[in-house]
């Protein structure tokens, strides 16, 4: 309970000794002088309210004195007695401004019951008011008290003009996401919407809030009933089918069905493109390459388009076209104004790495300079180590690597491997096995960086070092699929334990099915097995997936065992196109004697 208003009186005289209340004294008078010129005041600023005329307030001088008291209050940490004045004021005057002071005070205490006392007050005495409301929302939700937030959900949508609901439909899931109650969140919100499901204007968006909602839920069936709901009502409206894409990277075959029937010619191009990105995500490269082919062709001007089949061509191995796609790019999306600066970026540093890979280290230098943007400083000194270390300068290479920013861990995390990717591209095994020693001694549950020292260990022929920390990532994280992919595949390379390299493979793909380098780990334990057909069509499926140096280096390899001669020179020529390096490839071409 407050005290009353008298007994505050002394003590606040009292403290008007020092210098530091009397600051406190003069910015109390501020409000006060504000109060006095107009009822309208506290809204403007201070120049705005001398210039205006003076309007006496028809607030009684005790209602000024108790507003001055509780913003000194508030300004000498005493949050609780200054919520208690303003919202008493706010509630005897009515006045919106001292509610909103009110719910401020108890928010920047921490006080969440208090700051929903105040709002729901408000928001009782102005009812038609928007703000209000959205504050006991807000508040309501923070406080994680989801099944309260029905009815103020409701108001919000009710209250909004209907040129911002849709917009205020398609914000709901924002609200809601730090609620631990995902299910009844969903259900929440599908009631909330029940009026708006059926209209043709809302109802497509409101079912992809729905969907999303129960995604969060880990509902995806539901989801995606509300995908196809969604889109059942208005074909052209992207928003179900945005919802269906989520759902289709989450590996759910319905949805990825109705993404193949929703998106046609006449979708946005951006649609099609979210499409690639999951199709990317899933290592479905060739089926991501159709497509933008597609889009690049119907919308030549969708600069992004032409952005990411560049990256496509580059990680398919097809730098002539990679190139290409990047310039056209470049010339369609340097002139804008503002220029996407992120996006050129990435153009320039794709341009970079494909003439350091040809050899071109002018070349490569020439279109790192053009990079502007100051968050890719990091990306340009890796690219710039990379341009030393292949004239032979690895040590100033690594020096530059070691210059990079590592205040955060972040940071830190990113150079570690920036440099052991160095040493690793230029055959430095037993530098790279030193560092990752160092950082797994420090960090000795990091499994990425455990799995990293294994790979090493394997380069410098330490195997049972490199099984026994693969077995312990195992251990500890039993869904690693690269740990059970890495180790099964060293023992079908050794010809080691056949039928255990099987398992552990299988196991690895029950974890990421389309994964094509583990696809291809499959084939080469069978074909080490001896079932050479069935190695084959699961060495074809794995290249036709991603063309890589390694895997033609393996399926061409069992095309020459079968005496399909031709086959196995072509899959080569291949993936010497691909990398001309690749050590996997020239070991196998040097010991069956291929005539390339």
């Amino acid at each position: 309970m407050k005290p009353p208003l008298r007994s505050l009186l002394p003590p606040l005289s009292r403290t008007l000794q020092s210098e530091t209340h009397t600051r406190l004294w003069h910015a109390g008078l501020f409000w006060l002088g504000l109060l006095l010129a107009a009822p309208h005041a506290l809204a403007q600023t201070p120049s705005a309210a001398v210039a205006g005329p003076v309007v006496n307030s028809s607030m009684s001088g005790e209602m000024l004195l108790q507003i001055l008291l509780g913003e000194l209050n508030s300004q000498q940490g005493e949050p609780g007695v200054a919520y208690s004045l303003l919202l008493d004021a706010a509630r005897r005057t009515g006045d919106e401004r001292l509610y909103k002071r009110a719910v401020d005070i108890a928010l920047a205490s921490r006080s969440g019951d208090a700051a929903l006392e105040a709002a729901s007050a408000w928001r009782q005495a102005m009812p038609a008011a928007r703000e209000p409301n959205l504050r006991v929302l807000q508040i309501v939700l923070a406080l994680n008290r989801v099944a309260d937030s029905l009815g103020p959900l409701r108001t919000e949508l009710q209250l909004a003009p209907e040129a911002e609901r849709l917009s205020v439909i398609g914000n709901i899931p924002r609200l809601y996401t730090r609620v631990t109650d995902r299910k009844l969140a969903a259900y929440v919100v599908e009631q909330a919407l029940s009026s708006y499901q059926a209209q043709n204007r809302t109802g497509p968006l409101a079912w992809a809030v729905i969907g999303q909602m129960r995604l969060a839920a880990k509902d995806l069936d539901a989801s995606f009933e509300a995908a196809r709901r969604g889109h059942a009502l208005n074909g052209q409206d992207p928003a179900p089918i945005w919802l269906a894409l989520e759902l289709m990277g989450q590996k759910h075959m319905a949805a990825e069905a109705l993404v193949k029937q929703a998106i046609t010619p006449q979708s946005p191009p951006d649609l099609r493109l979210g499409w690639v990105r999951v199709l990317i995500e899933s290592q479905r490269l060739p089926e991501a390459l159709a497509q933008l082919q597609v889009s690049t062709a119907q919308s030549p001007d969708f600069a992004p388009g032409w952005l990411l089949l560049g990256g496509v061509y580059a990680e398919t191995g097809q730098p002539a076209q990679a190139r290409a796609a990047w310039l056209h790019f470049l010339k369609l999306a340097e002139p804008l104004n503002p220029a996407p600066l992120r996006d050129l970026d990435q153009a320039y540093l794709g341009l970079s790495q494909l003439a350091l890979k040809q050899k071109d280290e002018t070349q490569a230098e020439a279109w790192l300079a053009k990079v502007k943007d100051a968050a890719n400083v990091s990306r340009v000194q890796v690219q710039r180590a990379n341009v030393l270390a292949r004239k032979g300068q690895i040590a100033e290479a690594r020096r530059l690597i070691a210059s990079l920013p590592a205040q955060t861990e972040e940071e830190k995390r990113t150079r570690l491997f920036s440099e052991i990717h160095l040493l690793r591209e230029f055959n430095q095994h037993a530098e790279a096995y030193q560092l990752l020693s160092e950082a797994v001694k420090a960090q000795p549950e990091d499994n990425d960086l455990a799995y990293e020292l294994a790979m090493s260990a394997e380069k410098l022929d330490r195997l049972e070092e490199m099984e026994k920390i693969l077995r312990g990532i195992m251990a500890r994280q039993p869904d690693f699929h690269h740990a059970y992919n890495a180790l099964g595949y060293s023992l079908a390379e050794r010809h080691l334990r056949l039928d255990e390299a099987l398992a552990l493979i299988q196991k690895a793909l029950s974890f990421a099915p389309d994964d094509p380098f583990i696809t291809d780990s499959l084939g080469w334990v069978e074909y080490r097995r001896g079932n050479v057909q069935q190695a084959l069509q699961i060495l074809q499926k794995a290249y036709r997936a991603r063309p890589d140096p390694e895997i033609a280096a393996h399926l061409g390899e069992v095309h020459w065992v079968l005496q399909q001669k031709e086959q196995a020179l072509q899959v080569w020529r291949e993936g010497l196109s691909l990398n001309p390096d690749n050590p996997s490839l020239r070991e196998t071409l040097r010991r069956l004697g291929a005539p390339l």
